[in-house]
């Protein structure tokens, strides 16, 4: 065995979990960035993983591993930038323990992040989010558990990760209604929850008796839903919606719409930004204000202020269709 395989179990068994306490999704993210680039190396030298030295991990074959990641696998340059991180983590661990490999990690560190075009921010109209409530079976059990799901997040822009960890004793539905949480880097937070959702939650406990430490959301046989499970039923639960609302056919349902959804509404109600970063456990304002450029009134707000004296500020209307066509001939 060489030396990077004892190496890289020390930095997963010894860094990650003993020194830093990384969370189980910083563990797993990174764990399927190594392996996935180790059977990618394993493949290009014909070695097996368990053979393979530092000398095999050189600058050029991490960005081929790069390169391949985005033209053949189809990631996304976030998805590339993640991966790069992963292993950028574990050579700067690797730094200490071989400073004999000093020349070759300090090429692979040089290695920069991509730069990328901010994504448009996808969010539910009032419209929208109540098309997709709507369609929630709430006669059968998990039609109820689902529909309990959705208004919780909806409301208060959990993460799908803190919403999958929730327990029962997470929640308190009397005076002072909240939900308690555990979001990135460790940090706990408590999102008040308005009377409606308070509501829900109560008469789905009242009908999900178990111990505090038992999920609040669970599968038919008792465990805890997984990412994907959420994933599954935003998705049946929008194929149904776009019925009664064409809208959302041109939109990808995820998780993390539903908490644009949440920071949205916060937004055009009057909250101010720093509140809003706090309700969604964000580290800094700068994660929060995207929201602020996806939202179009607050620039329409903006434009009326520098309308001329006299003039009545306005909306682009375009012209009639038909008199455009005519206009084109």
């Amino acid at each position: 065995m060489s030396a990077l395989a004892p190496t890289l179990e020390a930095y997963f068994t010894d860094r990650l979990q003993a020194q830093r306490q990384a969370s189980p999704q910083t563990i797993v993210a990174y764990r399927d960035a190594w392996r996935l680039f180790l059977q990618y190396v394993s493949a290009a030298t014909r070695k097996s993983p368990a053979q393979l030295d530092f000398s095999d991990l050189h600058a050029g074959c991490v960005a081929n591993f790069l390169q391949w990641l985005e033209q053949e696998r189809h990631n996304t340059v976030r998805t590339r930038n993640a991966r790069l991180a992963a292993i950028h983590a574990f050579f700067h661990y690797a730094a200490y323990r071989h400073p004999e490999h000093s020349a070759l990690i300090q090429q692979v560190l040089a290695i920069p992040f991509k730069r990328y075009d901010q994504p448009h921010i996808d969010f539910l109209t009032t419209t929208e989010t109540e098309a997709l409530l709507a369609v929630v079976d709430r006669s059968t059990w998990v039609g109820r558990r689902d529909y309990a799901l959705l208004v919780l997040v909806l409301q208060t822009g959990l993460r799908v990760s803190e919403l999958t960890q929730l327990t029962v004793g997470d929640v308190d539905v009397g005076p002072g209604a909240a939900v308690r949480c555990q979001g990135k880097g460790r940090k706990r937070r408590v999102t008040p929850l308005t009377p409606a959702t308070a509501a829900t939650l109560k008469a789905w406990l009242a009908e999900r008796p178990g111990a505090a430490h038992q999920p609040l959301f669970p599968t038919v046989r008792g465990g805890p839903m997984s990412t994907d499970a959420v994933q599954w039923l935003l998705t049946k639960y929008g194929k149904m919606a776009t019925h009664s609302c064409d809208s959302l056919a041109h939109k990808h349902l995820t998780p993390h719409v539903l908490r644009h959804t949440c920071a949205m509404n916060l937004l055009t109600s009057g909250v101010d930004i720093t509140v809003i970063a706090l309700w969604l456990g964000h580290e800094s304002l700068q994660a929060t204000q995207i929201y602020v450029h996806a939202d179009m009134a607050i620039k329409e707000q903006a434009l009326a202020r520098t309308a001329p004296v006299g003039e009545t500020p306005s909306r682009y209307r375009p012209p009639d269709a038909l008199l455009a066509f005519l206009a084109s001939l």
